[in-house]
């Protein structure tokens, strides 16, 4: 039998506002570059750091939680003149955010 995956949890957040800043210019950034850059994007990351933000706000540290709740929102986000949806920016997150942690995509490990 397999071992379960430990949750992976952001250290409580002390300025969530610049959280927001930080995820919103970094996802916009690596839009820009996974395909040609496109107007949307700055929307895209716009609302993705709101989620993230009043995320944060309420106490919300689970990484798992905080992805499922960008994925769950952006699902209202119109992606139709956008290379993305609601999947690949929920992942985009989650890694940006382990990158920041230092934490390797692949297994979770430091």
């Amino acid at each position: 039998m397999t071992e379960p995956v430990e949750p992976i949890v952001l250290p409580p957040a002390e300025n969530p506002e610049q959280e927001g800043q930080w995820l919103k210019a970094t996802l916009h950034e690596w839009l820009n570059t996974e395909f040609p850059p496109e107007a949307v994007n700055a929307d895209i990351a716009e609302r993705a750091s709101q989620v993230f933000v009043r995320q944060r706000m309420e106490g919300e540290n689970d990484l798992g939680s905080l992805v499922l709740a960008i994925l769950t929102e952006m699902q209202a986000f119109d992606f139709s003149k956008s290379f993305y949806g609601e999947f690949a920016i929920a992942n985009a997150v989650s890694d940006l955010l382990l990158d920041s942690l230092g934490i390797d995509h692949c297994c979770g490990a430091g």
